[in-house]
């Protein structure tokens, strides 16, 4: 009786035509900082790098809108709704270093509610293009506002940036935090207790 073999094949979907243009340019950066992307450990390093970059920058394909409204429904809730937690990783756009935190999002509905998922996934579109914090913030922010039109959207974003913490300043321990609102968020009550739910541990 023979031992039947596990197959494992890989499937990837990439643009052929941009992978082999950034493993090029890839390549060349190799050189100039004093490397050989001819010895054995750097092969296929510019490859795997320019699948790495499409991958972390994937959000360019996507509309975070088009994502709401897919599972945009009718409902008579209105009171507040929050996903908080949520990981992001990004990467800065002054120096295409990773920032990596966590977003807490939160909406009033007037008439429509969406998947929960789908702020998770807002948010992960969003933070998969080169990003600034700030406007990271306000994208979530807007995206919501105008699928949804709900009374108000808040959004706050806790992150530690790798170009202070690497280089520049090297600061390790330091956390930015931006914050956006809009619509019933702006009244002081509402705000504090979103801020007070998204500090607490309710499980």
């Amino acid at each position: 009786m023979t031992e039947e073999k596990l197959s494992y094949e890989k499937f990837e979907d990439y643009d052929a035509e941009k992978i082999e243009k950034l493993s090029y340019h890839y390549k060349e950066i190799l050189r100039l900082i004093g490397e050989n992307p001819d010895r054995e450990g750097l092969l296929k390093t510019p490859l795997r790098v320019a699948k790495s970059v499409l991958f972390l920058n994937q959000g360019y394909n996507l509309d975070p809108e088009d994502i709401l409204l897919s599972a945009r429904f009718r409902e008579e809730y209105r009171e507040m709704v929050i996903v908080k937690d949520i990981e992001i990783y990004s990467m800065c756009e002054h120096h295409m270093i990773p920032f990596i935190g966590k977003a807490h999002v939160a909406y009033i509905p007037d008439k429509y509610i969406t998947g929960l998922s789908k702020i998770a996934r807002v948010v992960e579109i969003y933070a998969r293009r080169l990003q600034v914090q700030e406007r990271l913030t306000m994208q979530i922010k807007d995206a919501i506002n105008n699928t949804l039109k709900p009374l108000g959207v808040a959004v706050v974003i806790e992150a530690q940036h790798l170009c202070m913490s690497m280089r520049g300043i090297q600061k390790q321990n330091s956390v930015t935090t931006t914050s956006d609102f809009i619509g019933a968020f702006e009244r002081d009550k509402t705000r504090a207790e979103f801020l007070h739910l998204i500090s607490t541990r309710l499980h």
